[in-house]
């Protein structure tokens, strides 16, 4: 894991400036993930903790966007020129360097993990401990919303991201994960993006018993 690690990190760290000029629209062009993310929130503040963690925040607009949602989120991500960008432009949150399979939070703390796109780097063999962390650091009762690019075929495609090598995911193989990992899936959204990437838009979401 630490070889495929180490490539992602170095590869985002050069493209922080470029990648949050992007996205630090917070998805305003993405009605479906905003949709999502907010009926993720919305349970999340029902189950009464509002603790959040945004594992792979990337330069903050999440964790951002999460905290107006009602939470009180904060970010996590393998980068450190993301972690010094989201500090930057949201002084007021919290943001700290980690590694998704160590994640710095004490056990079943968490009403809600928001991992968005932040998990298609990970080879297919070694999704189950990220996800068995993020079940973790979760409460009974707690939510996981995964986003990820998705397939209609059988098995995980490896594809040619343009920042490092990722995978895309057929809906009822990463249900299955979610499943095995110790959390009810209760809910999915799959979608076709607005452009010519060839892969769905999948959001799955997830409680932990």
């Amino acid at each position: 894991m630490a070889d495929h690690q180490d490539e992602t990190r170095a590869a985002y760290d050069g493209v922080v400036e470029l990648y949050a000029s992007l996205f630090a629209n917070r998805l305003e062009t993405q009605p479906f993930s905003r949709a999502m993310i907010a009926t993720f929130a919305e349970l999340v503040r029902a189950t009464g903790n509002l603790r959040a963690a945004d594992v792979g925040c990337g330069p903050g607009h999440l964790t951002a966007m999460l905290n107006e949602l009602g939470l009180n989120a904060f970010g996590l991500d393998l980068s450190p020129g993301m972690i010094d960008h989201a500090s930057r432009a949201h002084p007021v949150l919290r943001f700290q360097q980690a590694r998704m399979e160590s994640l710095p939070i004490e056990d079943g703390a968490l009403g809600g993990v928001l991992a968005h796109y932040s998990m298609i780097h990970t080879p297919p063999g070694d999704l189950p401990k990220l996800l068995a962390e993020q079940v973790r650091v979760l409460a009974p009762g707690g939510l996981l919303l995964v986003s990820c690019f998705g397939t209609n075929g059988p098995e995980p495609i490896r594809f040619d991201h343009k920042v490092a090598p990722a995978y895309s995911w057929p809906a009822e193989c990463l249900a299955e994960l979610l499943a095995d990992a110790g959390l009810v899936p209760f809910a999915r959204l799959l979608h076709d993006p607005a452009s010519k990437r060839g892969f769905l838009d999948t959001h799955l979401l997830a409680r932990r018993p």
